[in-house]
């Protein structure tokens, strides 16, 4: 039976390139759509998820404590490919539930970034599973939830503003001990050490950053400068500003897997962000009108 909550969700996901409003304001989520088990039928489901690098990412079978497992868990099993909706990015992935070590070490870095899932296992009363998304390659360009060259590039920009946004709002949170923060011996609130999937964050937006900007370079602006032999100098302008940031990226991924305080992390991530939104605003301003 259709849910119409979830049908919300996934209604205003896909409308506004991954962003949700509500009981999910400032969360991460994708949609996964999975074969259902016995029907064959394709269910889409919205879902929390952690970033795990290299194109994976880990999405936990809680059902918000239910002592079952949840339908989409079922379906996974049965037929592992699925599709994965980011947002912006749409693509197949294989699932595969993770055992052993491997899914305590996934479950203690879910329960480091919010401890609302160790209250789902007391409640669960079963090991509430951990499953692995990892994308399948492709040849060619990536699906992209847009309508137009010049919508794909805001959706993605967008993509990008959201997830630094969310960067930022977590540092916040672990350096002034509003997020999963300990106590000093006087009680004052400390913060925790730069959690584990806070670093995975960072190291995921730089990765995906990076493979942006790689592909701009070598695809869409080679092919603008052969069209539009006027756009020039605002491509060699972008080309210059993309390794100005390849540098703050790199700075960034150095301090994150250091031993750096809360307090570096966050002034690397407030200098890429400066400096990346003004090269995000430049980009619109001089290549959306040309790509349409």
């Amino acid at each position: 039976m259709p849910n119409d909550f979830n049908q919300q969700v996934i209604d205003e996901f896909r409308a506004r390139k991954g962003r949700v409003g509500g009981y999910f304001e400032g969360a991460r989520l994708i949609l996964l759509t999975t074969t259902g088990a016995r029907s064959g039928t394709r269910h889409t489901t919205p879902l929390g998820f952690l970033a795990d690098g290299d194109g994976r990412t880990l999405v936990i079978a809680s059902a918000g404590g239910s002592p079952r497992h949840p339908a989409w868990y079922h379906n996974v099993l049965a037929h592992p490919r699925v599709t994965v909706e980011s947002g912006v990015f749409i693509y197949e992935a294989d699932a595969t539930v993770l055992t052993g070590e491997e899914r305590e070490r996934a479950w203690a870095r879910a329960v480091e970034t919010d401890d609302g899932w160790a209250e789902y296992q007391r409640k669960a009363g079963r090991v509430i599973p951990v499953v692995a998304l990892q994308e399948v390659p492709v040849d060619g360009p990536p699906q992209i939830n847009a309508d137009s060259p010049g919508e794909a590039l805001k959706a993605i920009h967008d993509g990008f503003r959201y997830e630094l946004s969310l960067l930022r709002k977590e540092l916040t949170e672990a350096d002034d001990g509003t997020g999963n923060g300990t106590g000093d011996e006087n009680g004052n609130r400390t913060g925790t050490p730069l959690a584990t999937q806070i670093r995975i964050n960072c190291l995921t937006f730089c990765h995906g950053l990076h493979n942006h900007h790689t592909g701009e370079d070598l695809g869409i602006f080679r092919a603008l400068a052969d069209r539009y032999p006027e756009a020039a100098p605002a491509l060699t302008r972008l080309r210059e500003e993309h390794d100005r940031i390849a540098e703050l990226v790199a700075e960034l991924e150095t301090v994150v897997t250091g031993e750096s305080p809360k307090a570096a992390v966050r002034a690397e991530v407030e200098r890429l962000t400066a400096e990346l939104e003004a090269h995000l605003a430049y980009e619109e301003e001089q290549l959306m009108p040309l790509l349409g």
